[in-house]
């Protein structure tokens, strides 16, 4: 019996899967147009095993600029080449929207909360109510929880080894709204540019890095 795989990708799952296709049998052809994705094996497997269901839909199978040229230098083992990096980059940088009144911290309490939350755009949980960041999944920030995760670099101390400027906020701001400004090939969800995070939110979570009575500085 054929079975499907119900998608029930998060965002930031779905970027993960997408940039995991790396992974696929390399003796595969990449086809007449040099695209690996493009192969008849590949799309039988989009085809086969993932279908819509509540608000994942098979949308979020498609790949953003960034997603596809990283996917395909690292499947076919090349680097990524510089000119397609900076291009990737300096467009990040270029949608970057910064909070409207100027202000980048809001609450860092909330911020813990958001960092902790891992729910949010599932099949499962309510279109419209508020995501999670699930910070601590792939970050360590607070001392002595050994459930955080590594894949992303330590937060620990954010900003008492950093500091506070006017430049450290606006590069944490950018970093979290969309980190291939700085980073093409970022496995980092891009919070704000997708919306997956609201401005509040994200000040929240700023201030969870920012504020010096945040357990993160402590």
């Amino acid at each position: 019996m054929k079975k499907s795989v119900l998608l029930v990708l998060t965002a930031a799952a779905s970027a993960a899967v997408l940039s995991g296709c790396a992974g696929m049998d390399k003796s595969a052809s990449a086809g007449a147009s040099g695209d690996p994705f493009a192969t008849a094996s590949f799309q039988k497997i989009l085809k086969d095993d993932f279908v819509s269901k509540g608000q994942a839909s098979v949308d979020r199978l498609k790949q953003t600029k960034a997603q596809y040229e990283c996917s395909k230098y690292d499947y076919l083992g090349q680097p990524l080449p510089d000119a397609i990096r900076k291009e990737i980059e300096t467009t990040a940088q270029s949608k970057v929207v910064y909070p409207k009144d100027g202000q980048y911290l809001g609450d860092w309490k909330a911020g813990l909360k958001i960092a902790e939350d891992g729910k949010g755009l599932q099949w499962n949980d309510k279109p419209g109510t508020p995501n999670g960041g699930n910070c601590l999944a792939c970050h360590k920030m607070i001392a002595n929880d050994p459930s955080q995760g590594n894949i992303g670099p330590e937060l620990y101390h954010y900003a008492k080894l950093r500091g506070n400027s006017e430049a450290i906020l606006k590069y944490t701001w950018a970093r979290i709204y969309n980190s291939e400004a700085f980073n093409a090939c970022s496995y980092m969800p891009p919070f704000g540019e997708h919306h997956i995070l609201t401005e509040q939110q994200m000040k929240d979570v700023m201030a969870l890095l920012m504020d010096p009575n945040s357990p993160v500085n402590k």
